[in-house]
């Protein structure tokens, strides 16, 4: 039984127990147990899995390194930080109505007839579904979420890119995927990023960072959709300065120093209100 510091708990089985030791199966119990219930501690993970708490804090410096959670005094969780973004199920809750604002305000920068490139954000899938009103259009992701919002929608001609499987992201990265974006080309890219700090973009992800790089190459016109808390978070690599895009649009929760400090540095910004 692992508690969660409220009254919910997690209950390995028996079977879970038995039917596989190995340090994958450990870490795959672990990171459900972690996106389901939102905590868990060190020593009663050790506990519940027959393991010592050194294993399992090497278990949390994996699962953190591929994006499924954060460690903590003690334990870990699945909540976002100024560093860690969250798993994907955390980010699609997370602010949904101010994305909902700056999807509206990115739909604007959509025609029909346009081919349009979406990342792996969840700011995207917002956009994703508002995108019928806008075809026919040829729409590109590497995002599976994206890909079950679109597939079979009337006027939308969805093309998938492949690559390897990143769990954390719900989504397609690596070399494989550059190299599909690179055979493309597209009218408009909409896209996000985990943090800006000082003018430019990062994200805690070399590989997110290469295909990124990747879209925006291969797109005649480039849009950057970010929440204000954007601008507070930190991230490990980085993707490209925020001149680099033909437009930036940001939510009306942007600290009014970020925003007057975007135009100072020439970028182009839209204000969703």
């Amino acid at each position: 039984m692992v508690s969660t510091g409220d009254t919910r708990t997690v209950r390995f089985t028996s079977s879970e127990h038995t039917r596989d030791r190995s340090p994958r199966a450990r870490q795959d119990r672990i990171r459900r147990t972690v996106v389901e219930v939102g905590s868990v501690r060190i020593e009663e993970l050790a506990a519940e899995l027959g393991v010592t708490p050194m294993t399992i804090r090497r278990d949390l410096d994996f699962l953190q390194s591929q994006g499924w959670l954060r460690k903590v005094r003690g334990g870990a969780t699945a909540e976002p930080s100024a560093v860690h973004h969250g798993d994907v199920r955390h980010r699609r809750q997370y602010l949904a109505d101010v994305k909902a604002r700056l999807a509206e305000a990115a739909l604007r920068q959509v025609r029909p007839g346009q081919s349009v490139m979406l990342d792996e954000s969840t700011t995207g899938l917002a956009l994703a579904r508002q995108l019928h009103r806008r075809s026919p259009l040829t729409v590109i992701t590497n995002f599976c979420p994206v890909v079950a919002e679109l597939g079979g929608t009337p006027g939308i001609d969805l093309v998938s890119l492949g690559g390897a499987y990143f769990p954390a992201y719900d989504a397609f990265l690596g070399p494989r995927t550059v190299d599909g974006v690179a055979s493309l080309h597209a009218d408009l890219l909409i896209a996000s990023t985990t943090a800006v700090t000082r003018g430019q973009c990062y994200h805690q992800s070399q590989e997110t960072v290469a295909v990124k790089r990747a879209l925006m190459a291969a797109c005649d016109r480039s849009v950057l959709v970010v929440d204000h808390t954007k601008f507070t978070r930190r991230g490990l690599y980085r993707l490209a300065p925020l001149t680099e895009f033909d437009l930036v649009v940001v939510d009306d929760g942007i600290d009014p120093a970020d925003l007057a400090g975007l135009r100072e540095a020439g970028v182009e910004v839209l204000v969703a209100t």
